[in-house]
């Protein structure tokens, strides 16, 4: 199992650098009245924090997604539909801070695309085990082994390039977005605000996109051999484990990892009875699709931004290429 301890430290440290920087940065007064709704859009997002609560991480990150998806839609058609936005940047469009603004779009959308696929993938597989455990008296203990074997090799791909977009996005956010290189002081007041407006849509998006990864690079919790050991993790983890698994401070992977390791436990007990295993594989097949529903919450959201940004990348390089 990998380490969470690196990745928590630079998940926790930089939600904070985040907030703090999201809320420090004020927009001058407005210039043209078509960026109320952008301001609007922004300080809805401007309260946006990454959840506490592993129950409620998912929904949090959701409804973020949601508006993200809504702040760049107002962004392309409110500010880079405007000419005299078209105007003020095309004056400007060799330096290397519109070089800056015309990058973000792109970097967030290779990440995004990355996540999407994992989160395509741990739907396809985790469809695979459901589908295993109603057809078990079929496919035998060999084959649901098989599915299981799969579905923790995905997990450790997933947790490891997930731990990889995080880096990338830290890196991007200290040495390349956000202010790297800074437009001159006597831009006009419309120019001025569109530049704060869009890095501040920069900050918010990499605190969601880093509480997502965060998300999907969860701690694996896997059964091995020695019991006692596994039991003592999942104590760490703040989960009590009984004849009923009491499950608190887990989200809906970890869950999924549980149930499924639970089913192991059980299948080692030869003194386990018919109902009590039914009763498990029950439980699994509850957590699986409780993660489905997940998943397929995540796609919505990250389908929506991913044409929003998109949209934002053809509007940039129609207005700056000559």
């Amino acid at each position: 199992m990998m380490k969470r301890g690196a990745m928590a430290g630079i998940s926790q440290k930089h939600y904070s650098s985040n907030t703090n920087n999201i809320r420090s940065i004020s927009l001058p007064t407005r210039s043209h009245p078509s960026t109320a709704r952008v301001e609007e859009e922004l300080n809805k997002l401007k309260s946006w924090e990454p959840s506490s609560s592993s129950s409620k991480v998912v929904e949090t990150i959701c409804c973020g997604l949601h508006d993200l998806k809504e702040l760049y839609k107002c962004v392309v058609e409110d500010l880079l539909n405007l000419p005299l936005t078209q105007q003020a940047l095309s004056q400007h469009h060799n330096e290397k801070w519109v070089d800056e603004l015309l990058d973000f779009p792109l970097r967030f959308l290779e990440i995004l695309g990355e996540t999407r696929d994992s989160i395509m993938l741990l739907k396809g597989n985790v469809g695979e085990v459901q589908s295993a455990l109603r057809r078990r008296k079929m496919v035998g203990d060999f084959g649901i082994e098989n599915h299981l074997n799969s579905y923790w090799t995905l997990r450790r791909n997933m947790r490891k390039e997930c731990t990889k977009s995080l880096l990338l996005l830290k890196h991007y956010v200290d040495h390349h977005s956000f202010g790297s290189y800074s437009p001159p002081l006597d831009l006009n007041q419309h120019l001025s605000a569109v530049v704060r407006v869009l890095r501040e849509s920069s900050l918010i998006t990499s605190s969601i996109f880093q509480s997502l990864l965060v998300f999907l690079s969860s701690p694996i919790f896997k059964f091995k051999a020695r019991k006692w050991d596994f039991v003592s993790r999942l104590m760490k983890k703040g989960v009590l484990v009984c004849n009923n698994i009491q499950q608190d401070n887990v989200n809906e992977i970890e869950k999924v990892d549980l149930a499924l390791c639970r089913m192991v436990m059980d299948n080692n007990n030869n003194q386990s009875k018919d109902f009590e295993t039914q009763k498990i594989i029950q439980s699994a097949q509850r957590e699986i699709e409780a993660l489905i529903l997940v998943i397929e919450g995540l796609e919505n959201g990250l389908e929506g931004l991913f044409k929003h940004l998109i949209n934002t990348r053809v509007s940039f390089l129609n207005i700056i290429s000559p």
